[in-house]
């Protein structure tokens, strides 16, 4: 994570996260941590938060008899704690969210796994029609414990150039 200390009064300092659209270089990979464990609370109550009424989920014995032999964990958990992971890191300065591409899912999550997750910088640029942004691309990997890639999704970020961030100019 990019941690700094902004001064907000005397002896009184504010953490702020994230990177600048400077902080970012083509190529960089940035590994990002804590990893999490998925319990099976988690992913219960995400499918059903989403309505997703797959057994294949929540259905134990369903589950049992697919070929995986076990629950499966929702994919769009996967995505969501993979890119939440990141976020403190790539996108905590972050304007807009400008989408996720091609996102693949390379290998079977199960309670019990531990995520871990990294970006690489694939691409960045000034924004041309706004002088204090830019739009970085970055590929996002989410991997488990004993390494093996489960997800992986290319995701591109409207970033604050330093001195245009919220938390550089509102007193919040």
């Amino acid at each position: 994570m990019v941690a700094t200390a902004k001064p907000v009064g005397e002896r009184r300092f504010r953490e702020s996260y994230g990177r600048y659209l400077e902080d970012f270089a083509v190529g960089d990979v940035y590994e990002h941590r804590p990893g999490r464990t998925i319990t099976e609370t988690d992913n219960t109550w995400f499918t059903l938060l989403t309505m997703n009424q797959h057994p294949l989920h929540i259905d134990r014995e369903y589950a049992a008899q697919s070929e995986f032999g076990q629950v499966l964990v929702n994919s769009c958990l996967t995505l969501s704690l993979v890119t939440g992971m990141s976020v403190s890191d790539v996108s905590q300065k972050t304007i807009a969210n400008l989408g996720w591409n091609d996102v693949r899912l390379t290998g079977p999550v199960f309670v019990g796994d531990t995520l871990y997750a990294e970006s690489e910088v694939l691409e960045m640029r000034e924004s041309k029609s706004r002088p204090t942004q830019g739009i970085v691309s970055i590929r996002t990997r989410g991997l488990k414990q004993d390494g093996s890639e489960v997800i992986n999704f290319l995701r591109a970020m409207l970033i604050p150039k330093r001195g245009h961030a919220v938390d550089d100019l509102a007193d919040y």
